[in-house]
């Protein structure tokens, strides 16, 4: 454990007279994390080094680290730029506080500009990591570990990361289970899982997969292929467009049965546009039962431009 030192005790001194815990300045050309921004596991998506690696100065010890440490664990890093060990350990250290998702942060601290921050903590060698907790020094090593024992070091201190919530999926109520069977094609066990439903509980949905349960057990005569050729000969054949929708509803290609009806609406020309409202109203029909939301947006704002 880390051996006693002038931070151990209340009313510290950094070892000289006239600079105290409470005469430190706290400005920071490199701020540290504060207590409202210091991340968490619960609340922060993946960190990036700047979220939890920072340099500290002797000015800024007691708010940097020593204030810090009260709100998360701070690991101090002791090194300078002509400490070879100390280049090799620093990265690993920086990694690790990615690795570890906030629940602890570096704190980077150059001794060569901090004469009495390694007075007070009796300096002999570097690199000098020492880790805080609730204000305090709690343990320290020196020298550059490798990974696996500064990762032993931080899990004799750190609280266990919290375990990845995994996310309760809620059972399928019967509609959507009755919606799965009719995509599936299984309609006779969606009719009868429909009509178990209590009348008590049908609303809009039901109403909706009844009429897509009955448009899919009544194929529309006629030929798919026949009647694209018929439109591609003479683009104003609307019963062929009618036609052709009605079997691609059938087969569940909403998307390309809204084309042939809204191409409906956009050729209409005649006195009354008959057509033009025969299919708007179909188009209508089609979308509170289409099971296909992005299809259903397109159409409907084709439908507005058209109508237009």
């Amino acid at each position: 454990m880390f051996a006693k030192t002038p931070f151990d005790t209340a009313g510290y001194s950094y070892g000289k007279p006239g600079l105290t815990a409470t005469s430190a300045p706290a400005t920071t050309a490199t701020a540290a994390p504060t207590a409202a921004t210091t991340p968490t596991p619960q609340d922060m998506a993946p960190l990036s080094k700047a979220d939890v690696v920072f340099d500290v100065t002797e000015p800024e010890f007691e708010s940097g680290v020593l204030e810090l440490s009260m709100q998360v664990p701070v690991l101090l890093d002791c090194w300078a730029p002509w400490c070879g060990p100390c280049r090799s350990l620093g990265p690993i250290l920086e990694k690790l506080a990615v690795d570890y998702g906030g629940r602890f942060v570096l704190a980077k601290l150059n001794t060569d500009e901090a004469p009495q921050i390694s007075a007070a903590l009796r300096m002999r060698s570097i690199p000098l990591v020492v880790l805080f907790i609730g204000g305090r020094p709690v343990d320290q090593f020196v020298g550059a570990l490798p990974e696996g024992q500064i990762r032993q070091f931080l899990d004799r201190h750190l609280p266990a990361a919290p375990e990845p919530e995994v996310p309760v999926e809620a059972p399928p109520t019967p509609l959507q289970l009755a919606e799965g069977l009719i995509a599936e094609g299984a309609l006779d066990e969606a009719q009868a899982l429909l009509e178990s439903i209590p009348a008590a509980e049908h609303d809009d949905t039901h109403a909706a997969l009844l009429k897509r349960l009955a448009l899919a057990r009544n194929r529309p005569p006629g030929d798919v292929a026949a009647l694209q050729a018929q439109v591609a000969a003479n683009g104003r054949d609307f019963e062929a467009r009618f036609a052709l929708g009605a079997l691609h509803v059938w087969g569940g290609e909403w998307a390309l049965a809204f084309e042939e009806l809204l191409e409906v609406v956009l050729r209409d020309k005649a006195e009354g546009k008959p057509d033009r409202e025969r299919a708007r109203l179909q188009l209508i029909e089609w979308f509170g039962v289409c099971p296909d939301a992005d299809a259903v947006s397109r159409g409907r704002r084709y439908l507005g431009m058209y109508l237009n």
